[in-house]
């Protein structure tokens, strides 16, 4: 369901359905004068309720109160390659994990921004003969405190640590049969089931890829995605960014229950997409969402793929 804004703009705009419907919040997150947002790539909130913005700018760390007053940013060595962002907590404190497409590393930071370790590709000599091979775009955590990196944007494997950061095994490549990918951009533990299962966004194929948590195949998932980007869970339910201009909220059993800021059941690619025109930028209407999250009142954060950056709060209503 999308309610759009009357001329007047005196009418909110209501998003999706049921326990998931959501008012658009206009100008939530903007930045003092001076500063502007590159591509907007993650988003992510701490223990203190802030929102934390990950994107190409000299303020590649963005953080915000929940009423989206800015607070302070950092990170400019991440200006160019700004990606993948996941908060951990680890005895009591919050850490970022960051995925760094053009430096080729991940890295551990506090929430600060002091780097605690950075790491390269793994040690498969065959796969990654050099680190330019390497182009991680997201982190995810298993219960265990082990963490898998997506390598998305070059070879197209899934690698494991464990909770100390040691590499343990990978697996992956490139293609479209169980357990190959082609361009797995985002991840994360699926804990809803009986067991914990990796389910990967295995984007270019446009599915969903479920693995054990050490990387044997189960099952795909294939209906109602457009392009899918990352995932977040709340309670039962499973959020997806569709690249393709609109976010995807699937149930226990991923079955749909609503798709969020699209207008249609066919995506027609915008006039300068991704980085459409400001004055075409619609209210209710996403372009190219990258990462979502929920806060913990249930209210919707999305970043898109934009050169000068989008940020959207899409807040809960009570159904």
């Amino acid at each position: 369901m999308l309610q759009t804004i009357e001329k007047a703009g005196t009418r909110p705009v209501i998003l999706g359905q049921g326990r998931h419907t959501y008012e658009w919040v206009p100008g939530w997150g903007e930045l003092p004068a001076g500063r502007k947002y590159g591509y907007t790539h993650g988003v992510v909130e701490d223990a203190q309720g802030r929102i934390l913005i990950h994107n190409q700018s000299p303020d590649a760390v963005c953080i915000f109160d929940p009423d989206g007053c800015f607070i302070t940013s950092w990170g400019e060595q991440f200006r160019a390659g700004a990606h993948g962002m996941t908060l951990h907590e680890e005895d009591g404190t919050e850490y970022l994990y960051l995925a760094a497409t053009t430096q080729h590393r991940i890295y551990k930071t506090t929430l600060d921004g002091e780097i605690v370790w950075e790491k390269g590709p793994p040690p498969i000599e065959d796969v990654y003969p050099d680190e330019t091979r390497y182009i991680p775009t997201h982190i995810a955590f298993a219960p265990s405190g082990h963490f898998y990196v997506a390598d998305g944007y070059g070879q197209s494997w899934i690698h494991q640590y464990d909770a100390a950061g040691e590499y343990l095994r990978s697996w992956g490549g490139l293609g479209t049969e169980p357990g190959k990918m082609n361009c797995p951009h985002g991840l994360w533990v699926d804990t809803r089931g009986p067991e914990p299962m990796v389910v990967v966004a295995d984007r270019a194929n446009v599915r969903l890829q479920y693995f054990t948590l050490d990387g044997r195949h189960v099952t795909f998932v294939a209906n109602d995605l457009r392009f899918p980007c990352n995932f977040r869970i709340r309670g039962t339910d499973l959020l997806i960014p569709d690249l393709h201009g609109r976010v995807t909220i699937l149930d226990q059993d991923n079955r749909l229950i609503t798709h969020l800021g699209d207008d249609g059941p066919d995506w027609v690619q915008p006039p300068g997409y991704p980085n459409v025109p400001h004055e075409l930028r619609q209210p209710g209407r996403f372009i190219s969402p990258h990462d979502a999250c929920w806060d913990r009142h249930g209210n919707l954060y999305v970043v898109e793929w934009i050169s000068d950056g989008r940020v959207t709060k899409l807040r809960r209503v009570d159904a």
